[in-house]
């Protein structure tokens, strides 16, 4: 069973259609939209800040996701902004960014602070992408610390898609797995 842990006041909202795995760990402001899903034993805590994942969005396993609170100079903090129709990796590491529609983050990934993941555009496996940069629509990016690599091809940008709609089937089928135990 996932566990949701209010803090501060403020208590996970998850969409009935959702499907969060068991061993989850939704703590706080997080809001989790229509037919998303989040994978075995992954931390989504917004204590500190909000996190949004948007509908039919993927969180694989394993993923942590955070946020950063409000400072002098950055007075709304960094949350998580998630849209709809995003894939993230297993193990990936998320904090205080912004994943646009169709954004793709690779497994094993890490998003830092300020950043922006543009939609259509990828952040390879493993890859760092440091503080405050931004991965442009339409291009791909590697290596630690993260630099473009290329353009993605329209055959890039359509499996992407295709993964979408085969995690939102998956977690169907995961979900009625863990209705039946």
């Amino acid at each position: 069973m996932a566990e949701l842990i209010p803090f501060g006041g403020r208590s996970p909202r998850i969409h009935p259609t959702a499907f969060v795995a068991p061993g989850v760990r939704l703590i706080g402001d997080v809001e989790i939209g229509a037919e998303a899903s989040v994978w075995y034993n992954c931390v989504i805590r917004a204590d500190v800040n909000k996190v949004h994942i948007g509908a039919r969005s993927n969180i694989q396993d394993g993923t942590v996701i955070h946020c950063d609170p409000p400072k002098p100079g950055h007075e709304a903090g960094f949350p998580t902004i998630i849209g709809e129709d995003v894939l993230i990796g297993h193990m990936a590491m998320v904090h205080g960014c912004i994943l646009h529609d169709r954004a793709f983050v690779g497994l094993g990934s890490i998003v830092m602070d300020g950043c922006v993941v543009e939609g259509d555009a990828m952040l390879a496996a493993g890859a760092m992408l440091t503080p405050g940069k931004r991965v442009a629509a339409g291009q791909l990016w590697a290596g630690r610390p993260a630099k473009p690599i290329r353009d993605l091809a329209e055959d890039d940008i359509a499996g992407m898609r295709a993964g979408v709609a085969h995690y939102v089937a998956l977690a169907k089928q995961h979900a009625e797995a863990v209705s039946r135990r």
